[in-house]
């Protein structure tokens, strides 16, 4: 190998050694440092979406709660009906 060729051969090598090879660790570690950041965020997310499924776990109760109501409502119906029914039977009863 000619000198020209070995002095070529030992600034490139140089230049990877102490330029590419660092910038390539610091590269990595940023990707590494935002992998985990989005790790991180990710379980919070987790956390917080768990959150939200066990409080509105009761809202499938609510409708329950919203058909008992009608069927109340309707039961009511016939009460007072019935009611009327037998305040008009008092109201004859006492000659009114």
């Amino acid at each position: 190998m000619s000198g020209g060729a070995r002095g070529l051969w030992w600034i490139t090598l140089l230049t990877t050694l102490l330029v590419f090879i660092p910038l390539t660790v610091v590269l990595l570690h940023r990707l590494w440092s935002a992998a985990a950041k989005i790790q991180r965020y990710a379980l919070e997310a987790r956390r917080a979406v768990e959150g939200i499924v066990s409080n509105t776990a009761d809202v499938a109760a609510l409708g329950e709660t919203v058909r008992a109501g009608s069927r109340m409502i309707d039961v009511a119906g016939g009460v007072a009906e019935k009611l009327d029914g037998v305040a008009d039977v008092v109201e004859k009863r006492a000659g009114g």
